[in-house]
């Protein structure tokens, strides 16, 4: 496992600046540009605290602070953080940023009233344990929004090279991590598929969820905590 986290740390720092110079359009107009609007819709900021759980360069923290909520972020590669901070700083928000691995982290149980984590869970080396944790942090009735890697995902690419039997940092696909959640104290309410551009909407939206899972670029999960 400390092997997987440290190489997971040292992929996303040397990804770090070049995340950040497109988390404004993944986030406003490219695949992230719903997943925003879904958390809020199930958490609103009245609720409590809130857990960016692989919070990348601080984009969403940042929004999700701009529209009321109490937000922390958490990464485990500190060059993510060094830049969340920065932003944060920029925009004039004082949030709390730390590095950490998600499945095992410094916060005591029951402390958040949502928890967001997208494209985390897969890049843990035991999903299940990253799972327990993030239930365990959220409070009674909490709500996790996770995306989970579809196998259209370029991203995907992180994991090929188990097929010459080398240590990889990639994980889980979009139908075992929503019935892992499930068998593990999470109720899932919501379930929303993004494609790549060319896939029509009008075929993707007639297909069987395990067939939008099959298509799709990421899959978004609204988990209720039991």
């Amino acid at each position: 496992m400390r092997d997987w986290n440290e190489k997971t740390a040292k992929t996303f720092d040397h990804m770090a600046e070049e995340w950040s110079r497109k988390s404004d359009d993944m986030w406003e107009m490219g695949s992230r540009k719903t997943i925003l609007p879904l958390f809020m819709r199930h958490v609103p900021p009245m609720y409590g605290p809130v857990l960016d759980a692989g919070c990348g360069d601080g984009y969403a923290s940042c929004r999700l602070a701009t529209d009321g909520y109490q937000a922390e972020g958490v990464d485990i590669a500190g060059e993510m953080i060094r830049l969340a901070q920065q932003r944060a700083e920029k925009m004039g928000f004082k949030i709390r940023f730390q590095t950490g691995d998600i499945s095992n982290l410094p916060f005591a149980d029951q402390t958040f009233a949502g928890i967001l984590s997208i494209n985390v869970i897969e890049f843990t080396p035991s999903p299940l344990k990253t799972l327990r944790e993030l239930h365990r942090l959220l409070r009674p009735g909490g709500v996790l929004v996770a995306g989970i890697l579809g196998p259209t995902a370029g991203p995907r690419g992180h994991s090929y090279r188990r097929l010459y039997d080398e240590t990889t940092i990639q994980n889980t696909m979009p139908w075992e991590a929503k019935q892992l959640a499930i068998e593990n104290g999470f109720e899932l309410l919501e379930e929303e598929p993004v494609y790549k551009e060319g896939v029509p909407s009008e075929l993707a939206d007639r297909l069987p969820v395990d067939l939008q899972e099959a298509l799709s670029f990421l899959t978004l999960f609204v988990l209720k905590k039991k």
